[in-house]
């Protein structure tokens, strides 16, 4: 659910590292919206992230 359906992106993996270089896994969600687009010119639900609605990739109905 929590992938963009514009561009694609999703959560991120990596690892936290410690002061002490303790290594744990960690995941990043990105920040994704269920926002109402127009698409076709018929409104529609859709998961987008916020960089896409900033920067006008979708329009909003």
């Amino acid at each position: 659910m929590a992938v963009c359906s514009i561009c694609g992106k999703g959560a991120h993996f990596g690892q936290n590292v410690s002061h002490s270089h303790r290594r744990s896994n960690h995941m990043w969600k990105s920040n994704i919206k269920r926002v109402r687009i127009l698409e076709k010119g018929s409104p529609k639900h859709a998961y987008v992230c916020t960089h896409c609605l900033r920067a006008g990739k979708v329009e909003r109905a």
